[in-house]
C-alpha cells in the first residue's frame, strides 16, 4: 500500500540511488486499486488500451477522450501513484493541439503525459508544455503509434548507426525538458548506454535489464493477453496462486534485477 504520493522527484531519487522500480498499465479503477493496494508506484494509461481493452490490432484509433476517460478511472481507484498518460496518435503534432490536450489530460488525474519519437518537433513540444507545468515522458525506440511506417512492431537499434541516432534523441529529450523517458524494443546494451548517458529515469519494455524502471501491459503481466506475445512479457499469474500475488512477484523480481531475465530481451 502507497501511503504518500509518488512524483517525478522520486523517480530521480530512486535512480541516484540505483533503486529499480515497476510499472504497469492501467485503465480502470478496480485495477488501479488492486495495483496501488500492492505498492505499485507508476501507473501508464496507455494507448495501448486500443489493442488490450477495445480489441483494435493497433494503438493508432485511440483518441484523447479516451485517455482522459481511462485516466479519470485510474486516479480514482490510485490516489497516491504516478498517473502517467499518453498522448494518442496525432494529438500532439502541433503546439497548439499538445497543450490543450495535455491540460485535458492532466486535469482528468494524470501526473504527466508521455509523448513518443524524436525530431526537432517532438523536443519543441516537450519544451512548451513544460514551460506551460506539464511533466513530460519521452518514449523511444519502437514507437507503437509509427507501426504503419515500420510495417509491423519491430525491433529498433540493432545496428551501430540506428543505436546511435537512438542515443542522440534520448540525450535531446533530456535536453527539451523530459522527466522520464519510456525505451521501448531496443538491445538491452544499447538501453543500458542511454540510462547510463542520461540522469532522467528511463522506463524499460523489452530494452533489457539495466534501465531504471520496467514496464509491462497489465494483460501480458497476468498472462491474459490474446494472439502473438512479445519476447520481453512474462506471466507472472502462473505459479503465484492470484492476482495480487503476481503483482507483487513482478515488483520484486523488478527490484532485484531478476525480470527481465536473458530470454526478455533483444
Amino acid at each position: 500500500m502507497l501511503t504518500k504520493p509518488v512524483t517525478t522527484s522520486v523517480l530521480r531519487q530512486w535512480k541516484l540511488a540505483k533503486e529499480k522500480f515497476a510499472c504497469i498499465t492501467a485503465y480502470d479503477a478496480s485495477f488501479s486499486r488492486l495495483f496501488e493496494e500492492q505498492g505499485m508506484p507508476v501507473m501508464l494509461v496507455g494507448d495501448s488500451l486500443g489493442m488490450a481493452a477495445q480489441g483494435h490490432t493497433s494503438t493508432i484509433p485511440v483518441s484523447i477522450s479516451d485517455i482522459a476517460y481511462h485516466t479519470r478511472s485510474v486516479r480514482r481507484g490510485a490516489p497516491n501513484s504516478l498517473i502517467m498518460a499518453d498522448m494518442p496518435f496525432m494529438s500532439y503534432s502541433n503546439t497548439d493541439d499538445a497543450c490543450k490536450n495535455a491540460a485535458s489530460l492532466m486535469r482528468s488525474g494524470a501526473n504527466i503525459v508521455k509523448v513518443e519519437g524524436s525530431g526537432s518537433w517532438v523536443y519543441e513540444t516537450i519544451r512548451k508544455l513544460t514551460q506551460r507545468s506539464v511533466p513530460v515522458s519521452g518514449h523511444i525506440g519502437m514507437t507503437p503509434q509509427a507501426v504503419n511506417i515500420y510495417g509491423g512492431f519491430k525491433v529498433q537499434g540493432r545496428n551501430e548507426t540506428a543505436a546511435s541516432k537512438i542515443l542522440e534523441a534520448a540525450k535531446q529529450l533530456e535536453e527539451a525538458g523530459a522527466q522520464s523517458m519510456v525505451l521501448e524494443c531496443i538491445p538491452e546494451a544499447l538501453g543500458q548506454k542511454i540510462s547510463e548517458s542520461v540522469s532522467i529515469p528511463t522506463i524499460g519494455i523489452g530494452a533489457g535489464k539495466y534501465t531504471d524502471g520496467q514496464i509491462l501491459v497489465m494483460h501480458d503481466a497476468l498472462g491474459i493477453s490474446s494472439g502473438r506475445v512479445p519476447r520481453f512479457a512474462k506471466n507472472f499469474l502462473s505459479g503465484a496462486g492470484d492476482i495480487r500475488a503476481a503483482v507483487r512477484l513482478y515488483m520484486q523480481e523488478v527490484k532485484e534485477g531478476l525480470y527481465p531475465a536473458k530470454e526478455h530481451t533483444y
